[in-house]
Protein backbone atom coordinates (compact mmCIF):
# COMPACT_ATOMS: atom_id res chain seq x y z
CA UNK A 1 0.00 0.00 0.00
CA UNK A 2 1.24 3.50 -0.81
CA UNK A 3 0.77 6.75 1.06
CA UNK A 4 1.57 10.24 -0.24
CA UNK A 5 2.65 12.74 2.44
CA UNK A 6 2.64 16.48 1.73
CA UNK A 7 5.33 18.31 3.68
CA UNK A 8 7.11 21.65 4.02
CA UNK A 9 9.96 21.69 6.55
CA UNK A 10 11.05 18.36 8.09
CA UNK A 11 9.56 17.77 11.54
CA UNK A 12 10.03 15.33 14.40
CA UNK A 13 6.36 14.38 13.97
CA UNK A 14 7.18 12.88 10.58
CA UNK A 15 10.66 11.57 11.40
CA UNK A 16 9.88 10.00 14.78
CA UNK A 17 6.13 9.54 14.46
CA UNK A 18 4.51 9.01 11.09
CA UNK A 19 7.32 7.37 9.12
CA UNK A 20 8.13 4.68 11.73
CA UNK A 21 4.40 3.99 12.08
CA UNK A 22 4.06 3.72 8.29
CA UNK A 23 6.96 1.26 8.18
CA UNK A 24 5.31 -0.90 10.84
CA UNK A 25 2.11 -0.89 8.80
CA UNK A 26 4.02 -1.92 5.67
CA UNK A 27 3.28 1.31 3.79
CA UNK A 28 5.43 2.68 1.00
CA UNK A 29 5.71 6.43 1.58
CA UNK A 30 6.24 9.18 -0.97
CA UNK A 31 6.99 12.63 0.45
CA UNK A 32 5.93 15.49 -1.81
CA UNK A 33 7.67 18.72 -0.88
CA UNK A 34 8.92 21.99 -2.32
CA UNK A 35 12.07 21.61 -0.17
CA UNK A 36 13.53 18.17 -1.01
CA UNK A 37 17.08 19.07 0.07
CA UNK A 38 15.89 19.83 3.60
CA UNK A 39 14.17 16.45 3.85
CA UNK A 40 16.82 14.23 2.29
CA UNK A 41 18.89 13.75 5.44
CA UNK A 42 15.88 13.27 7.70
CA UNK A 43 13.95 10.76 5.60
CA UNK A 44 16.55 8.50 3.94
CA UNK A 45 14.10 5.64 3.35
CA UNK A 46 11.27 7.70 1.90
CA UNK A 47 10.87 8.55 -1.77
CA UNK A 48 11.14 12.33 -2.18
CA UNK A 49 9.29 14.10 -4.99
CA UNK A 50 9.66 17.81 -5.64
CA UNK A 51 6.33 19.58 -5.95
CA UNK A 52 4.76 22.97 -5.31
CA UNK A 53 2.68 21.60 -2.45
CA UNK A 54 0.91 24.93 -1.88
CA UNK A 55 -0.77 24.58 -5.32
CA UNK A 56 -3.46 21.90 -5.25
CA UNK A 57 -3.31 21.60 -9.06
CA UNK A 58 0.40 20.77 -8.87
CA UNK A 59 -0.27 18.28 -6.07
CA UNK A 60 -3.00 16.51 -8.02
CA UNK A 61 -0.85 16.44 -11.15
CA UNK A 62 2.13 14.94 -9.34
CA UNK A 63 0.04 12.33 -7.55
CA UNK A 64 -1.75 11.41 -10.79
CA UNK A 65 1.64 10.80 -12.45
CA UNK A 66 2.87 8.73 -9.49
CA UNK A 67 -0.37 6.80 -9.07
CA UNK A 68 -2.97 7.86 -6.48
CA UNK A 69 -2.06 5.12 -4.03
CA UNK A 70 -4.16 4.44 -0.97
CA UNK A 71 -3.92 7.58 1.15
CA UNK A 72 -2.92 11.25 1.11
CA UNK A 73 -1.81 12.81 4.39
CA UNK A 74 -0.19 15.95 5.75
CA UNK A 75 0.54 17.19 9.25
CA UNK A 76 1.25 20.73 8.07
CA UNK A 77 -1.10 23.56 8.99
CA UNK A 78 -0.47 25.15 5.61
CA UNK A 79 -1.34 22.10 3.49
CA UNK A 80 -4.51 20.64 5.04
CA UNK A 81 -6.87 22.08 2.43
CA UNK A 82 -4.65 20.95 -0.44
CA UNK A 83 -4.42 17.41 0.96
CA UNK A 84 -8.16 17.27 1.56
CA UNK A 85 -8.96 18.43 -1.99
CA UNK A 86 -6.47 15.98 -3.50
CA UNK A 87 -7.92 13.10 -1.47
CA UNK A 88 -11.43 14.02 -2.59
CA UNK A 89 -10.29 14.28 -6.22
CA UNK A 90 -8.88 10.74 -6.16
CA UNK A 91 -11.77 9.30 -4.13
CA UNK A 92 -9.60 8.60 -1.09
CA UNK A 93 -10.53 9.02 2.58
CA UNK A 94 -9.78 12.47 3.92
CA UNK A 95 -10.96 15.60 5.67
CA UNK A 96 -13.74 17.78 4.35
CA UNK A 97 -11.82 20.54 2.54
CA UNK A 98 -14.34 23.09 3.80
CA UNK A 99 -13.57 22.19 7.41
CA UNK A 100 -9.85 22.33 6.66
CA UNK A 101 -10.24 25.80 5.16
CA UNK A 102 -12.35 27.05 8.10
CA UNK A 103 -9.74 25.83 10.54
CA UNK A 104 -6.86 27.46 8.67
CA UNK A 105 -8.55 30.78 7.89
CA UNK A 106 -9.01 32.44 11.28
CA UNK A 107 -11.43 35.05 9.95
CA UNK A 108 -13.61 32.40 8.29
CA UNK A 109 -13.59 30.35 11.50
CA UNK A 110 -14.96 33.35 13.42
CA UNK A 111 -17.61 34.07 10.76
CA UNK A 112 -18.76 30.47 10.66
CA UNK A 113 -19.04 30.08 14.44
CA UNK A 114 -20.93 33.37 14.66
CA UNK A 115 -23.36 32.18 11.98
CA UNK A 116 -24.07 29.01 13.96
CA UNK A 117 -24.80 31.05 17.09
CA UNK A 118 -22.23 29.16 19.17
CA UNK A 119 -19.83 32.05 19.69
CA UNK A 120 -19.29 35.55 18.39
CA UNK A 121 -15.87 37.17 18.64
CA UNK A 122 -15.57 40.77 17.48
CA UNK A 123 -13.01 40.75 14.69
CA UNK A 124 -12.04 42.44 11.45
CA UNK A 125 -9.76 41.68 8.51
CA UNK A 126 -7.07 43.93 7.11
CA UNK A 127 -5.97 43.09 3.57
CA UNK A 128 -2.54 44.13 2.23
CA UNK A 129 -2.58 47.85 1.48
CA UNK A 130 -5.74 48.58 3.47
CA UNK A 131 -5.62 51.48 5.90
CA UNK A 132 -4.84 50.38 9.48
CA UNK A 133 -6.01 53.68 11.00
CA UNK A 134 -9.55 53.18 9.73
CA UNK A 135 -9.63 49.64 11.08
CA UNK A 136 -8.23 50.74 14.46
CA UNK A 137 -10.98 53.30 14.96
CA UNK A 138 -13.71 50.65 14.78
CA UNK A 139 -12.29 48.08 17.20
CA UNK A 140 -12.66 47.51 20.93
CA UNK A 141 -9.54 47.14 23.07
CA UNK A 142 -7.45 45.33 24.06
CA UNK A 143 -7.32 43.29 20.87
CA UNK A 144 -5.03 40.73 19.29
CA UNK A 145 -3.49 41.21 15.85
CA UNK A 146 -2.32 38.17 13.89
CA UNK A 147 -1.91 36.82 10.37
CA UNK A 148 -5.15 35.32 9.11
CA UNK A 149 -3.35 32.06 8.27
CA UNK A 150 -0.41 32.19 10.70
CA UNK A 151 1.15 29.50 12.89
CA UNK A 152 3.53 29.12 15.86
CA UNK A 153 2.39 32.36 17.55
CA UNK A 154 4.31 34.20 14.85
CA UNK A 155 3.37 37.88 14.63
CA UNK A 156 0.57 37.40 17.19
CA UNK A 157 0.59 40.50 19.39
CA UNK A 158 -1.62 42.36 21.84
CA UNK A 159 -2.61 45.96 21.15
CA UNK A 160 -3.96 48.07 24.04
CA UNK A 161 -5.27 50.91 21.89
CA UNK A 162 -5.67 52.29 18.34
CA UNK A 163 -2.21 53.84 18.16
CA UNK A 164 -0.55 50.65 19.33
CA UNK A 165 -2.57 48.59 16.83
CA UNK A 166 -1.38 50.79 13.96
CA UNK A 167 2.23 50.35 15.09
CA UNK A 168 1.85 46.57 15.41
CA UNK A 169 0.36 46.37 11.92
CA UNK A 170 3.28 48.35 10.49
CA UNK A 171 5.77 45.99 12.17
CA UNK A 172 4.02 42.88 10.87
CA UNK A 173 3.65 44.30 7.36
CA UNK A 174 7.37 45.01 7.25
CA UNK A 175 7.90 41.25 7.57
CA UNK A 176 4.76 40.04 5.77
CA UNK A 177 3.72 42.64 3.19
CA UNK A 178 1.38 40.23 1.38
CA UNK A 179 -0.36 38.77 4.45
CA UNK A 180 -3.98 39.48 5.32
CA UNK A 181 -4.23 40.27 9.04
CA UNK A 182 -6.98 39.72 11.57
CA UNK A 183 -7.66 41.93 14.59
CA UNK A 184 -10.00 40.43 17.16
CA UNK A 185 -11.08 41.04 20.73
CA UNK A 186 -8.77 39.69 23.41
CA UNK A 187 -10.30 36.62 25.05
CA UNK A 188 -9.31 36.36 28.73
CA UNK A 189 -8.81 33.08 30.55
CA UNK A 190 -6.50 30.14 31.05
CA UNK A 191 -5.17 28.59 27.84
CA UNK A 192 -5.75 24.89 27.16
CA UNK A 193 -5.75 22.45 24.28
CA UNK A 194 -8.04 19.59 23.32
CA UNK A 195 -6.58 16.75 21.27
CA UNK A 196 -9.02 14.65 19.26
CA UNK A 197 -8.89 11.75 16.82
CA UNK A 198 -11.75 10.75 14.55
CA UNK A 199 -12.51 8.45 11.65
CA UNK A 200 -15.45 10.44 10.27
CA UNK A 201 -17.94 8.37 12.26
CA UNK A 202 -16.69 8.44 15.86
CA UNK A 203 -14.51 10.97 17.66
CA UNK A 204 -12.12 10.17 20.50
CA UNK A 205 -10.97 12.78 23.00
CA UNK A 206 -7.32 12.16 23.90
CA UNK A 207 -7.13 14.70 26.71
CA UNK A 208 -5.16 17.88 26.23
CA UNK A 209 -2.72 20.32 27.74
CA UNK A 210 -2.67 23.35 30.02
CA UNK A 211 -0.46 25.89 28.26
CA UNK A 212 1.69 28.52 29.97
CA UNK A 213 2.41 31.50 27.72
CA UNK A 214 4.73 34.46 28.02
CA UNK A 215 3.52 37.84 29.20
CA UNK A 216 1.96 40.04 26.50
CA UNK A 217 2.36 41.58 24.03
CA UNK A 218 3.73 38.30 22.58
CA UNK A 219 2.14 34.89 23.17
CA UNK A 220 5.00 32.37 23.34
CA UNK A 221 4.11 28.87 24.52
CA UNK A 222 6.68 28.15 27.25
CA UNK A 223 5.41 24.82 28.60
CA UNK A 224 2.44 22.48 28.23
CA UNK A 225 1.26 20.24 31.07
CA UNK A 226 -0.72 17.13 30.15
CA UNK A 227 -4.38 17.09 31.22
CA UNK A 228 -5.96 13.64 31.08
CA UNK A 229 -9.49 15.07 31.00
CA UNK A 230 -10.92 18.55 31.05
CA UNK A 231 -14.18 19.18 32.99
CA UNK A 232 -17.04 17.64 31.02
CA UNK A 233 -18.92 20.94 30.42
CA UNK A 234 -15.73 22.49 29.00
CA UNK A 235 -15.07 19.54 26.70
CA UNK A 236 -18.69 19.56 25.55
CA UNK A 237 -18.47 23.26 24.59
CA UNK A 238 -15.30 22.74 22.58
CA UNK A 239 -16.64 19.64 20.83
CA UNK A 240 -19.83 21.45 19.85
CA UNK A 241 -17.79 24.18 18.15
CA UNK A 242 -15.59 21.62 16.39
CA UNK A 243 -18.69 19.82 15.14
CA UNK A 244 -20.05 23.10 13.80
CA UNK A 245 -16.78 23.66 11.92
CA UNK A 246 -17.01 20.16 10.43
CA UNK A 247 -13.98 18.74 12.23
CA UNK A 248 -14.06 15.00 12.84
CA UNK A 249 -11.53 13.16 10.67
CA UNK A 250 -7.98 12.33 11.66
CA UNK A 251 -6.13 14.32 14.31
CA UNK A 252 -7.04 17.81 15.49
CA UNK A 253 -5.28 20.14 17.94
CA UNK A 254 -7.59 22.84 19.31
CA UNK A 255 -6.51 25.79 21.44
CA UNK A 256 -9.09 27.46 23.68
CA UNK A 257 -9.40 29.61 26.78
CA UNK A 258 -11.69 29.04 29.74
CA UNK A 259 -13.06 32.05 31.58
CA UNK A 260 -15.83 31.79 34.18
CA UNK A 261 -16.71 28.32 32.88
CA UNK A 262 -17.01 29.39 29.24
CA UNK A 263 -14.74 27.77 26.63
CA UNK A 264 -13.86 29.94 23.62
CA UNK A 265 -11.71 28.85 20.72
CA UNK A 266 -8.44 30.60 19.98
CA UNK A 267 -7.57 28.53 16.93
CA UNK A 268 -8.10 25.10 15.42
CA UNK A 269 -5.11 23.26 13.96
CA UNK A 270 -6.59 20.41 11.93
CA UNK A 271 -3.60 18.12 12.51
CA UNK A 272 -1.75 16.43 15.36
CA UNK A 273 -0.19 18.74 17.93
CA UNK A 274 3.50 19.40 17.25
CA UNK A 275 6.67 20.64 18.95
CA UNK A 276 7.25 17.24 20.62
CA UNK A 277 3.79 17.21 22.26
CA UNK A 278 2.46 14.56 19.86
CA UNK A 279 5.34 12.24 20.77
CA UNK A 280 4.66 12.83 24.46
CA UNK A 281 0.92 12.26 23.97
CA UNK A 282 1.51 8.88 22.32
CA UNK A 283 3.84 7.87 25.14
CA UNK A 284 1.80 9.04 28.12
CA UNK A 285 -1.42 7.54 26.71
CA UNK A 286 0.47 4.38 25.68
CA UNK A 287 -1.37 4.17 22.35
CA UNK A 288 -0.06 3.84 18.76
CA UNK A 289 -1.25 7.37 18.00
CA UNK A 290 0.49 7.79 14.65
CA UNK A 291 -0.64 4.39 13.39
CA UNK A 292 -4.23 5.27 14.32
CA UNK A 293 -3.98 8.53 12.35
CA UNK A 294 -2.56 6.69 9.34
CA UNK A 295 -5.28 4.04 9.49
CA UNK A 296 -8.03 6.67 9.42
CA UNK A 297 -6.53 8.01 6.17
CA UNK A 298 -6.56 4.47 4.80
CA UNK A 299 -10.30 4.34 5.50
CA UNK A 300 -10.11 2.01 8.50
CA UNK A 301 -12.43 2.58 11.46
CA UNK A 302 -10.93 3.38 14.84
CA UNK A 303 -11.44 0.97 17.73
CA UNK A 304 -14.38 1.77 20.00
CA UNK A 305 -11.89 1.94 22.87
CA UNK A 306 -8.32 3.08 22.22
CA UNK A 307 -7.17 1.65 25.55
CA UNK A 308 -5.53 4.94 26.50
CA UNK A 309 -3.98 5.32 29.95
CA UNK A 310 -5.06 8.34 31.98
CA UNK A 311 -2.89 7.98 35.09
CA UNK A 312 0.29 9.70 33.87
CA UNK A 313 1.78 13.05 34.77
CA UNK A 314 3.61 14.64 31.86
CA UNK A 315 4.50 17.78 30.01
CA UNK A 316 6.78 19.50 27.54
CA UNK A 317 9.08 22.35 28.55
CA UNK A 318 11.00 24.56 26.11
CA UNK A 319 14.39 26.22 26.25
CA UNK A 320 13.88 29.64 24.67
CA UNK A 321 16.29 32.08 23.10
CA UNK A 322 16.16 35.45 24.86
CA UNK A 323 18.17 37.36 22.26
CA UNK A 324 19.33 37.27 18.66
CA UNK A 325 22.69 35.69 17.87
CA UNK A 326 24.56 32.45 17.29
CA UNK A 327 23.87 29.40 19.43
CA UNK A 328 27.33 28.41 20.70
CA UNK A 329 26.52 25.89 23.44
CA UNK A 330 23.54 23.62 24.09
CA UNK A 331 22.78 20.10 25.39
CA UNK A 332 22.83 17.17 22.99
CA UNK A 333 19.83 14.94 22.45
CA UNK A 334 19.45 12.63 25.42
CA UNK A 335 17.11 10.22 27.19
CA UNK A 336 17.39 9.42 30.88
CA UNK A 337 15.36 8.55 33.96
CA UNK A 338 15.53 10.61 37.14
CA UNK A 339 13.58 9.59 40.26
CA UNK A 340 11.14 7.57 38.18
CA UNK A 341 10.61 10.35 35.63
CA UNK A 342 11.50 9.66 31.99
CA UNK A 343 13.19 12.65 30.40
CA UNK A 344 13.71 13.08 26.65
CA UNK A 345 15.48 16.19 25.41
CA UNK A 346 15.67 17.08 21.72
CA UNK A 347 17.52 20.09 20.27
CA UNK A 348 15.41 22.26 17.99
CA UNK A 349 18.25 24.52 16.84
CA UNK A 350 21.71 23.33 15.82
CA UNK A 351 24.83 24.73 17.46
CA UNK A 352 26.33 27.34 15.15
CA UNK A 353 22.95 28.53 13.90
CA UNK A 354 22.49 32.29 13.84
CA UNK A 355 18.94 33.59 14.14
CA UNK A 356 17.08 36.77 15.00
CA UNK A 357 14.95 36.99 18.13
CA UNK A 358 11.46 36.25 16.85
CA UNK A 359 9.51 36.49 20.13
CA UNK A 360 7.48 33.47 18.97
CA UNK A 361 7.66 29.69 19.21
CA UNK A 362 10.41 29.93 16.61
CA UNK A 363 12.73 30.94 19.45
CA UNK A 364 12.71 27.37 20.77
CA UNK A 365 16.23 26.03 21.28
CA UNK A 366 15.13 22.63 22.51
CA UNK A 367 12.23 20.66 23.97
CA UNK A 368 12.19 18.51 27.09
CA UNK A 369 9.53 15.82 27.40
CA UNK A 370 8.94 14.50 30.92
CA UNK A 371 6.67 11.59 31.91
CA UNK A 372 6.07 10.12 35.36
CA UNK A 373 3.31 9.05 37.71
CA UNK A 374 3.46 12.07 40.05
CA UNK A 375 3.33 15.70 38.99
CA UNK A 376 5.59 16.91 41.79
CA UNK A 377 8.27 14.39 40.83
CA UNK A 378 7.97 15.48 37.19
CA UNK A 379 8.35 19.14 38.16
CA UNK A 380 11.43 18.39 40.31
CA UNK A 381 13.11 16.40 37.53
CA UNK A 382 12.46 19.17 35.01
CA UNK A 383 13.79 21.87 37.36
CA UNK A 384 16.95 19.83 37.95
CA UNK A 385 17.48 19.39 34.22
CA UNK A 386 17.25 23.08 33.44
CA UNK A 387 19.40 23.94 36.46
CA UNK A 388 22.29 21.76 35.26
CA UNK A 389 22.18 22.26 31.47
CA UNK A 390 23.22 25.43 29.67
CA UNK A 391 22.44 27.21 26.43
CA UNK A 392 24.64 30.05 25.24
CA UNK A 393 23.91 32.61 22.52
CA UNK A 394 26.70 34.86 21.29
CA UNK A 395 25.83 38.11 19.58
Amino acid sequence: MRMHVLALNPTDSVTDGFLPAAARLGLDVTVLTDRPAAHRGRYPDAELVECDVHDVRAVIGRIAALGPGDAILTNSDHLQTQAALAAEYFGLPGKDWRAALRAKDKAEMRRHLAATGLDTVRSAQLAPGEDAETLAAGLSYPCVVKPREGVASEDVVLAEGPGELVERVKEIRARRPEATLVAEEYLPGELYTLETLGDGRSLHVLGGFHTAVSAPPAFIEERLAFVAAHPEPVTAQVLAQLEALGVGFGACHTEFVVHEGRARLIEVNYRAIGDQCDLLLAEVLDVPLFAHILRTHLGEPLPADLGARTDGAAGVWYALADRAGTLTAAPAAQDRTADGVRLSYRPLRAIGTEQPHHRTNRDYLGALRAIGSDQRAVDRAVEAFFATERWEITR
